[in-house]
């Protein structure tokens, strides 16, 4: 699977997407994701990727310019499955659409900032929004790892027991996991249950 982030603070990535289930996932060549700095598409000195709402109103939006240069190139070079604009106003992030993503070839994420970006954007290339809960958090980067991260982990030979990604909570119809235990059996008088 390859996996194309958009984003106006690419550093955001480099914990979550460097340990873990994603690192061993792309160290194993199961997954590849590519991080783009949408200050690589602007076109003046300073880099600018806002600009103030047309016709007025508080906060800043990203720019139409840096995110159509850069997604014109992306959309060149490949064929995505879906662009998913992470966003408040989108659908929400469920295991069942963990599930269908974790089967497409191609993803591309473009990661909201600010009061959001350009609506020509979301009209001309997104395929789909998705939000991850009804609250408000500093930008998309958060929420794309969030999703990438339960994409990713879906893919097989990512886990080291396939069954594992099949048991999760949300896949299966009862829910949540009963309690789990580990060795030993007691520990300050607190015993496993009898089966």
């Amino acid at each position: 699977m390859r996996v194309d982030c958009f984003t106006l603070f690419p550093e955001m990535f480099t914990g979550p997407f460097d340990s873990s289930i994603v690192k061993r996932a792309a160290d194993a060549g199961l997954v590849e994701i590519a991080i783009h700095d949408i200050r690589t598409w602007t076109y003046d000195r300073h880099r600018t990727a806002d600009d103030a709402p047309y016709g007025g109103g508080a906060g800043m939006v990203l720019k139409a310019e840096p995110l159509f240069s850069c997604l014109d190139k992306l959309l060149g070079e490949r064929k995505y499955d879906e662009v998913i604009y992470l966003s408040p106003q989108g659908a929400k992030f469920t295991q069942k659409k963990a599930n269908m993503l974790s089967l497409k070839k191609n993803l591309l994420f473009i990661c909201g900032h600010y009061k959001g970006i350009d609506q020509r954007v979301i009209d001309k290339y997104v395929t789909k929004e998705i939000s991850i809960g009804d609250y408000v958090i500093t930008g998309g980067e958060a929420a794309a790892i969030v999703v990438i991260d339960s994409i990713v982990r879906l893919l097989p030979g990512v886990l080291g027991d396939s069954e594992s990604a099949l048991t999760d909570s949300f896949q299966v119809e009862s829910g949540f996991d009963a309690p789990v235990y580990t060795r030993p059996a007691e520990i300050d008088g607190m015993k496993v249950p009898e089966v």
